[in-house]
């Protein structure tokens, strides 16, 4: 039996039924309006993945403002604030992970430095949803 016409046919099913085959990660938009807020440790990536695609298929460049989140859809603008020194930043979501079970957002190098927790890589963080007009969206607010 011939595995190419088999191929083509799989790959033809994949295509016309995307839904069916695999959970799809892509994002579904990204302000839904509904405020998010998120507690946990945080930690972050540097220069060993510069260059490699994220998730979002965009190049990860670890000096912009970048974060990795499960769930949040891509494009997502969170405010992460470093809990032990009251440091905040914002940065749009275009990656998925953390793959450490006990972390809630991995964020790039630039950001990092900026919530100065490069030394001690990682930081007990809150992370918001941000939207520019309203800024942190609160929860119950």
């Amino acid at each position: 039996m011939q595995l190419r016409p088999l191929m083509y046919v799989c790959a033809a099913m994949a295509l016309a039924a995307p839904g069916v085959f695999a959970k799809s990660t892509a994002p579904k938009q990204a302000d839904d309006g509904k405020p998010f807020v998120q507690t946990g440790m945080a930690s972050w990536y540097g220069s060993e993945f510069k260059g490699h695609k994220t998730a979002s298929g965009e190049r990860y460049d670890p000096e912009s403002l970048t974060g990795a989140h499960r769930k949040l859809p891509f494009n997502t603008l969170v405010c992460v604030t470093n809990l032990r020194n009251n440091r905040s930043v914002i940065v749009r979501i275009n990656n998925r992970g953390p793959y450490i079970k006990s972390r809630i957002i991995d964020v790039s190098r630039a950001a990092a430095r900026k919530l100065d927790m490069m030394h001690s890589g990682v930081a007990r963080v809150r992370i918001e949803k941000f939207t520019p007009d309203k800024g942190a969206q609160k929860a119950g607010g």
